[in-house]
Formats: structure tokens, C-alpha cells, sequence
């Protein structure tokens, strides 16, 4: 009875690991058709998510697969990052033990992507700062116009057109001094950003809306195939 017990044991160890050493193939197989298909500055960090792995790789399919993406990998300014989910991804276990994966269909892909507000305010320029504030951002920032330097505060509003991250300032004031109303007006143009931004895997941009950290982006796409170049 005790020989029978430390059998199964030795199995169900031996089970295990066979699952683990599985799922870092795959994972790693995943990566390199993200870094290809996504022209990738290196591999991204892949967690095929599901236990056992074994039966998923059984059936070639996979129900979750979550990426997290660097501003280096996206080749974007540092303070860009992305986390990303693939659903119903197709795999067969013989192509990925063997190497020789060419494509890798993907039912829906779910993408955040995270945008810094220093890396924002960089782009304004200046001592620029912003934060979130309610649905919105609080900006601020001192302006050169017409021999005048003007502080400013200014809520503004983010949105989307296309591909194309917007700041829209709808009401600017001078911080803490009387300004004449046609410098504000002037000013407050200087405040407004149109910022483009580029995601891999065919992802389309869908939301937008500020959040502690930064500005975050939302992206999807249906039906893709990833493809090595």
C-alpha cells in the first residue's frame, strides 16, 4: 500500500512538471509570434493561464493567454506600457514542441495600454504638469505669449480621433493673477495635445479615460492571426 502510495505521488509530481515544462514551451512559442508579428524590440512576458495546461495543449486551445509589454519592446517613450489579452488562442502541442509554429489564430484580443503623465506632459513641453481630476485632467503650465508669461491652470478633457490620443482644454484661468480673457484664449490653445499612438496585433482603439497613473488606453480586435514574418 505504501509502495502504491509513493507511485502516485511520484506521478502526480512527474504529471506536474511535464505540466510546467509544457506551458514554458508554449509561452515561449507565443512570445517569439508576438515579438515577430508585433515587430517587437524583444519578447514580451507571456502567462498562459488555465491549470491543468496539459488538456488545454491536448485540444490546441487555449482560453486566456496575458501579455505585458514594455515601453522598450513597444518601442514607445519610456512611461508607455501595455497589458494585453489574447482569447481562444490555437496552438496545436505538436507545433510548438517542434518549433515550427507559422500562425497563431486568436479568437479576441483585449489591450490597455498606459500612457504616463510625464511622458504627456513632456510632449506639452515647458514646466508642463497634469494629473486626473474627476473625468478629466487638471493641467498646468507657464507660457511665453506676446512678452508675457502667463501661469496657467486648465481642465481638459481626453478623447480619441482614429488613432490619435486628444487634450482638449475647455477652461483655462491664470493661476492665482488677473489675465486679459484674449491671452487665456491664446494660451489655452498651447495647452491642447494630439498625441498619435501605435499598437501592435491590429488593435483598434476603443476607449479612453485617465486613471491614477496615467492615461489609459483601451484597444480590441477580433479574429486575428498572428503571423512570423
Amino acid at each position: 500500500m505504501k509502495v502504491l502510495v509513493v507511485l502516485l505521488v511520484l506521478l502526480l509530481g512527474l504529471g506536474l512538471l511535464l505540466d510546467r515544462v509544457a506551458v514554458n514551451i508554449a509561452e515561449g512559442q507565443v512570445a517569439r509570434q508576438l515579438a515577430a508579428e508585433g515587430g517587437l524590440a524583444g519578447e514580451p512576458s507571456v502567462d498562459i493561464r488555465g491549470f491543468p495546461f496539459l488538456t488545454q495543449a491536448l485540444g490546441g486551445r487555449y482560453d486566456e493567454v496575458r501579455i505585458s509589454l514594455t515601453a522598450d519592446q513597444l518601442g514607445q517613450p519610456a512611461g508607455t506600457e501595455a497589458d494585453v489579452v489574447l482569447r481562444g488562442v490555437q496552438l496545436p502541442l505538436s507545433a510548438a514542441l517542434s518549433g515550427s509554429v507559422r500562425s497563431i489564430p486568436v479568437d479576441r484580443i483585449e489591450g490597455t495600454a498606459t500612457l504616463s503623465y510625464e511622458l504627456l506632459a513632456a510632449e506639452l513641453g515647458g514646466n508642463t504638469t497634469l494629473r486626473p481630476e474627476g473625468d478629466g485632467l487638471r493641467i498646468t503650465r507657464t507660457v511665453d505669449l506676446l512678452g508675457y508669461t502667463l501661469p496657467l491652470t486648465a481642465a481638459g478633457t481626453v478623447s480619441l480621433d482614429g488613432d490619435v490620443l486628444v487634450v482638449d482644454v475647455r477652461q483655462a484661468s491664470g493661476a492665482g493673477v488677473e489675465l486679459p480673457g484674449f491671452l487665456v484664449d491664446q494660451a489655452s490653445d498651447l495647452l491642447d495635445l494630439r498625441y498619435p499612438i501605435e499598437l501592435p496585433f491590429g488593435l483598434r482603439l476603443t476607449d479612453v479615460r485617465p486613471a491614477q497613473d496615467g492615461v489609459e488606453v483601451r484597444a480590441e480586435a477580433e479574429d486575428t492571426v498572428l503571423q512570423a514574418e
